[in-house]
């Protein structure tokens, strides 16, 4: 059974960082990708950023020089380190893997910024 676990949330002032990690057990396939979503109140669900098992990064635009992805593949797991955070940023956000064109989602982790 695949269980994604994230830990990293919290509270943090605006201008401040957090790094949320995101380890997935129970794979015995290829991860294809891996990414980080997240959903403020009252707001949809949004893609932040994915990473390939080729390496290759996508970042939404609003997170573009303050947010990096990055991955072990070796451990499975996958890293959101995040800088100069803003109160827009507050949500919870979402780990998924993708593998084999199935998706799995994490149980989401709070991240609060106080300006």
């Amino acid at each position: 059974q695949v269980q994604l676990v994230e830990s990293g949330g919290g509270l943090v002032q605006a201008g401040g960082s957090l790094r949320l990690s995101c380890a997935a057990s129970g794979i015995i396939f290829k991860i294809n990708a891996m990414g980080w979503y997240r959903q403020a109140p009252g707001k949809q669900r949004e893609l932040v950023a994915t990473i390939t098992s080729g390496g290759s990064i996508y970042y939404a635009d609003s997170v573009k020089g303050r947010f990096t992805i990055s991955r072990d593949s070796a451990k499975n797991t996958v890293y959101l380190q995040m800088s100069s955070l803003k109160s827009e940023d507050t949500a919870v956000y979402y780990c998924k893997v993708m593998v084999l064109g199935i998706d799995y989602w994490g149980q989401g982790t709070q991240v609060t910024v106080s300006s």
